[in-house]
């Protein structure tokens, strides 16, 4: 499989996705972002020791303090490249499937952790523009389209 085919499986499979460094402030590229994932039906889990909510949802401190029921899909990752590994390791231990490093955010060293704990990875990518590039603005084609009254 293709790296492009990788991409399209994480963003068709990902139903979870812990957004670590997710700001509660709407101007902020991560809110953005996860406001565009949760409104296409994904749950956003807040990763952010700052704040307590965001979006409707408890935010948690780390990784590592979310529930063990809740399983996450991906981690989508805000932060800047050094704190990268130290995520990708927390990703590796609550067991989520993907490490996904947002537009500009490049770490060898996380990827090589998370490769090694048997989580797909993708740097320097967007999350919502690989979605617009792939769907554009509307749901998934394996989603219902909302239904229309009339």
């Amino acid at each position: 499989m293709g790296f492009e085919e990788i991409v399209t499986t994480i963003l068709e499979q990902a139903k979870v996705i812990a957004v670590v460094g997710l700001s509660d402030r709407p101007d902020r590229p991560s809110y953005g972002v996860a406001q565009f994932l949760q409104a296409h039906g994904c749950r956003i889990i807040p990763v952010n020791p700052q704040v307590t909510s965001v979006l409707g949802e408890v935010a948690y401190p780390s990784l590592g303090a979310i529930p063990r029921e809740v399983t996450v899909d991906v981690v989508d990752v805000f932060r800047r490249a050094d704190q990268t590994p130290a995520v990708a390791a927390e990703a590796v231990a609550i067991g989520a499937k993907a490490l996904w490093l947002q537009l500009g955010i490049v770490s060898p060293e996380a990827a090589t952790i998370a490769s090694a704990g048997g989580l797909t990875v993708v740097m320097d990518r967007c999350m919502k523009i690989e979605w617009e590039q792939r769907w554009g603005s509307g749901p998934q084609p394996s989603e219902p389209a909302p239904s229309q009254a009339g």
